[in-house]
């Protein structure tokens, strides 16, 4: 077959593989197959590989951002859905959320999104838009700081403490607005607020006149695996009654997403 102007041959012998591709690549396989993770000797046993060949493929992973370590637990990191837009639109879980999401949108006459935690930033996954024009032009795969957006601080909620704090050291943290929030220890607050309550909302921290609430999407693990928000303008609304309108619908679509897990 060709690819542009390169001809590829299909592979018609061991000789045309990668072998070590394809034990990462199994190796990847297995960990999605146990989202609550494992340990090194288990994917070793899983994969048909020596101890150090497991810690290889893992620590790479890590490395690359594919996977995360949890003392001996070894999991897959959202990362992956990063390997392309495509996935990211056509990706069965926000096929299934997407009724949910639209009966958000068209009850508030707001748009709804999601996002998954890329790095720093967040990547919307999916996204209603609402009938009324908020400033930022958002669409399935634009990234924002997750540090000032209200999804950002559900799924920073769902870090370790060590890994948030790791996140605040490294995180380029920069005033969107006069309201932007940048006082590391005081972003930690926030996180922790969100963690505790449930939900974070954001008050034109990344434009001023755009407000957001954000709840998160837990797996059956009780991981945090994404968030939804409903964003605003702040003429049309203020935060009590947004907090009084906006989240009993969000907590109710995220409950409705959840079940994906349950029955896959």
């Amino acid at each position: 077959m060709t690819e542009g102007n390169v001809s590829i041959e299909e592979p018609t012998s061991r000789t045309d593989r990668v072998g070590s591709l394809e034990r990462g690549l199994g190796v990847l396989e297995i960990l999605a197959a146990h989202p609550a993770g494992l340990t090194m000797s288990e994917v070793a046993d899983r994969a048909g590989l020596t101890r150090a060949g497991a810690r290889r493929f893992l620590l790479t992973l890590v490395a690359s951002g594919y996977a995360r370590q949890d003392g001996r637990i070894f999991r897959l990191s959202p990362r992956l859905i990063t390997l392309g837009r495509t996935w990211l639109s056509g990706a069965s879980l926000w096929t299934y959320a997407e009724p949910f999401m639209r009966e958000v949108s068209q009850t508030l006459n707001e748009s709804c999104s999601a996002a998954v935690l890329a790095d720093e930033d967040v990547v919307y996954v999916a996204r209603i838009a609402g009938a009324r024009i908020v400033g930022v032009a958002l669409h399935v795969g634009t990234r924002l700081p997750a540090y000032c957006t209200s999804m950002g601080r559900v799924l920073l909620s769902g870090l370790s403490d060590a890994d948030l704090h790791a996140f605040l050291a490294r995180a380029a943290i920069l005033a969107k607005t006069d309201r932007t929030v940048t006082n590391p220890g005081e972003l930690a607050r926030l996180v922790a607020k969100a963690r505790e309550d449930g939900y974070a909302i954001v008050d034109q921290e990344l434009e001023i006149g755009l407000r957001s609430l954000a709840v998160p999407i837990r797996d059956r693990t009780g991981a945090i695996v994404a968030a939804i928000n409903v964003s605003t303008q702040s003429a049309r609304m203020p935060l009590s009654e947004m907090e009084r309108e906006f989240l009993p619908l969000l907590k109710k679509a995220a409950g409705s997403i959840e079940d994906f897990f349950v029955v896959q």
